[in-house]
C-alpha cells in the first residue's frame, strides 16, 4: 500500500503531473493516461515500464 504522504509527491515522470492510485496494483497519470505498475509495494515509475490506457 502506498502512504498518503507518498502518494503526494509523486508525479508521472513523463508529463510531471499527478499520480493516483488505481487500485492496490497501479498508479495512474490522468493527464497522459500511463498507468504505472506497483510491484512488491514499490511503484515502478519507468516510462518502459507503463502501460497508456485507452479510453
Amino acid at each position: 500500500m502506498i502512504s498518503p504522504d507518498l502518494l503526494e509527491i509523486l508525479a508521472c515522470p513523463v508529463c510531471r503531473k499527478p499520480l493516483v492510485l488505481r487500485g492496490e496494483d497501479a498508479l495512474k497519470c490522468n493527464e497522459c493516461k500511463r498507468v504505472y505498475p506497483i510491484r512488491n509495494g514499490i511503484p515502478i515509475l519507468l516510462e518502459p515500464e507503463a502501460t497508456i490506457e485507452q479510453p
